[in-house]
C-alpha cells in the first residue's frame, strides 16, 4: 500500500515538473538565458540557477492558486535575464549599490524582448519584481507572487538548500 502512495506522488511530482519544463522549454535553450550561468548571483549560485529556482516555485504556487501559471514562470525565469555583475564594473558606471534596484529590470526586460513576445503579465513580472526595494508596484498577482518567491529564493540560496534541477 505505501508503495503504492510513493509511486503515485513520484508520478505527480514528475507530472508537475514536466508542465514546468514545457512553460519554459523555448526559453531555457536560449543562448541569453544559458549566459546566465557565467554570472554569480546571491553569492553561492549562479544567476541561471537562481532564475530556475525563482522560475519552478513560481509555477508550483501560481500553479495551486490558479493564476497564469505560464505566464508568470516564463517572466519569472526571464526577471533577472542581464549581463554583468554587481561587484564588477559594469556598463552602466553610474549604477552602484541600490541604483541597480531600479536599472536592472528594465535591462532584463529588454534583453527578454529580444528572445521572445512577452505578454503584459510577463513584462510586468520582470519590471516589477524589484517592489518592496522600488516604489514599482505590481500590476498583476502573478507578479506579487514572483516579488515574494524571488526574495525567498534570495535569501535561502546563500545557505546552499535548494536541489538543482535537472535541466540545468
Amino acid at each position: 500500500m505505501a508503495e503504492v502512495f510513493f509511486l503515485k506522488q513520484a508520478e505527480k511530482k514528475q507530472a508537475l515538473f514536466d508542465e514546468f519544463n514545457r512553460c519554459i522549454v523555448d526559453l531555457i535553450d536560449s543562448d541569453a538565458v544559458q549566459k546566465l550561468e557565467h554570472y554569480r548571483q546571491h553569492r553561492k549560485t549562479t544567476r541561471l540557477k537562481h532564475s530556475v529556482n525563482v522560475a519552478y516555485y513560481t509555477y508550483r504556487v501560481t500553479k495551486k492558486l490558479h493564476m497564469d501559471y505560464r505566464s508568470a514562470t516564463r517572466g519569472a525565469l526571464l526577471h533577472d535575464l542581464f549581463f554583468y555583475n554587481r561587484d564588477e564594473a559594469n556598463p552602466l558606471s553610474d549604477m552602484q549599490g541600490r541604483r541597480h534596484c531600479y536599472i536592472h529590470p528594465r535591462i532584463a526586460l529588454e534583453n527578454a524582448q529580444k528572445i521572445c513576445t512577452l505578454n503584459s503579465i510577463e513584462k510586468d513580472v520582470i519590471v516589477k519584481h524589484m517592489w518592496l526595494a522600488t516604489l514599482a508596484c505590481p500590476r498583476y498577482k502573478e507578479s506579487f507572487v514572483v516579488t515574494f518567491v524571488d526574495k525567498f529564493c534570495a535569501a535561502l540560496e546563500p545557505l546552499g538548500i535548494f536541489k538543482k534541477f535537472a535541466i540545468i
